[in-house]
């Protein structure tokens, strides 16, 4: 479907120009007026999302608001963009997640105000970038330019040990996308000089080049997710980076290794993914139960949500990979979820963190009574984190279980086993910080959440119930895009 109106290139690019700007005139003399400028830009960016839903047409399972001009003529490389009904729904979540991060850091951040909230922005429209890009090198471009601020993020504004876990970061997910180069070049040659991703669905492969091809893109996706036993690099980043860099690791960042499953991994190599499989349910079940249980020895309240994070992002692996309609639009629907929770739940510690300057559970004791309402908002998402009815962490999960029993009940059940660790992990750790009496002076000198705080936090808690009391227009998006994908894959290349 053609547009007049160039939406996904504005959903980029609004964010990157703000942030340029910002990055160029911002002074810390006036961060009042940067801070200012960084919320109208996320606010714009956020308000040009808003049509892709509204004028999406959900009968319509191929690309829409497709955008293509010529960049690179000499190897058909081109600026080409598209949404269809998997892609959609993370450029909304990601415009919505960085007016929540720039809101979150209103009085937070100090120093360095500008470089900031410039790289908030800037990362806003290279992820946004990944999830529009239906040429491989553009993809591949955008894929890999977000390693650049969320590195710059947690090396600067970051913990004590801020530079250890910036470069593991950026080791880590660098090294694993070295291969998926190769296989983007292979499948340019393969096609005749061609990067557009669609055609690439298309390719007779053999079963062999299917094969590594998969393994290529599974060493960048699954570091990405990230997927046992490549995760160590996540639990450090979360710790040491600042709460505005967790809330977009775990809500945003997470979800493109994911996504690149879905455009990439089954629809270009259907037979190996069919092959393969039995692998990746093994790993994410492992990843579902073992992450869990690591979760539930954590003294460290990041640590302990990062692990949380592992665990749910092996449900949505485990429900792409038994292929059903069913399994894969609850691995979707997680995914969303999942950005909602998790960021509502670094935000919370983050909302600690600035009073106590801590994040160790054994620092807490009796927060709900010196913050009623915070503990009120904290209960909630971990009710939530836990999978908890009427919550949209309920529906994702439930999903694939189902999904899950239906291809194998033993799988299923294995799955299911994570509502009781994620119920355990997350009420022990409120249990702890939250109940019982005031444990410390500086738990007694605690102040409750203001406007501000109670903002952000509320328009979390909105979206996790709404999604989870009427998850239809999160489904009917992406419906007919899940059906056609799992027709193509069911057909065999060989």
């Amino acid at each position: 479907m053609q547009y007049t109106i160039p939406y996904l290139s504005l959903a980029i690019w609004t964010p990157i120009v703000f942030g340029l700007f910002i990055l160029a005139y911002g002074r810390d003399s006036s961060p009042g007026i940067v801070r200012g400028f960084a919320l109208i830009g996320a606010l714009i960016s956020f308000l040009i999302t808003i049509p892709l839903y509204c004028n999406f047409d959900t009968a319509n399972a191929g690309m829409q608001f497709v955008e293509q001009m010529k960049w690179i003529e000499r190897f058909a490389i081109n600026y080409s963009l598209g949404v269809d009904g998997i892609s959609m729904w993370f450029v909304l979540l990601t415009a919505f997640i960085t007016v929540i991060v720039i809101i979150s850091a209103w009085e937070v951040i100090e120093t360095n105000v500008a470089q900031y909230m410039a790289a908030f922005l800037i990362l806003s429209g290279l992820m946004i970038g990944v999830f529009c890009a239906t040429d491989g090198l553009l993809f591949y471009v955008f894929f890999e330019a977000t390693l650049i601020p969320m590195y710059v993020i947690i090396g600067i504004w970051g913990g004590p040990n801020r530079v250890y876990a910036a470069f593991k970061f950026f080791l880590y997910t660098l090294m694993g996308s070295l291969l998926t180069l190769v296989a983007l070049i292979y499948l340019w040659h393969k096609s005749g000089g061609s990067f557009d991703i669609l055609t690439w669905h298309k390719l007779p492969l053999s079963m062999n080049e299917q094969v590594l091809i998969f393994l290529a893109f599974l060493m960048a996706f699954a570091v990405k997710v990230p997927m046992w036993p490549v995760h160590t690099w996540l639990p450090d980043a979360h710790v040491e980076a600042p709460t505005g860099g967790s809330v977009v690791l775990a809500a945003i960042m997470l979800k493109l290794g994911a996504y690149g499953f879905l455009r990439f991994s089954l629809p270009i190599a259907p037979d190996a993914s069919h092959a393969l499989s039995g692998f990746i349910i093994t790993i994410s079940l492992i990843a579902v139960i073992y992450i869990g249980l690591v979760a539930l020895v954590q003294t460290d309240m990041k640590k302990l949500v990062a692990y949380s994070s592992i665990a749910h992002m092996g449900f949505v692996t485990l429900g792409f990979f038994i292929y059903s309609e069913t399994g894969m639009e609850g691995g979707i629907v997680q995914m969303i979820s999942h950005g909602f929770i998790s960021g509502a739940m670094f935000l919370c510690i983050g909302v600690l963190y600035d009073r106590v300057h801590s994040r160790n559970i054994a620092d807490y004791g009796g927060v709900v009574n010196t913050m009623p309402k915070f503990a009120a908002l904290l209960l909630f998402f971990s009710m939530a984190n836990c999978g908890l009815p009427a919550t949209s962490g309920f529906v994702g999960e439930f999903m694939v279980i189902l999904a899950a029993v239906k291809f194998n009940f033993w799988i299923g059940f294995l799955a299911a086993t994570a509502l009781i660790l994620g119920a355990a992990y997350s009420l022990w750790m409120y249990k702890r910080v939250a109940f019982g009496d005031v444990v410390n002076e500086h738990v007694a000198a605690l102040k409750d959440i203001g406007a501000r705080e109670f903002f952000m936090l509320g328009l979390l808690a909105v979206a996790t119930l709404y999604m989870g009391l009427y998850p239809k227009p999160f489904t009917d998006v992406m419906h007919g895009s899940v059906v056609e994908l799992l027709k193509h894959v069911a057909v065999s290349k060989l």
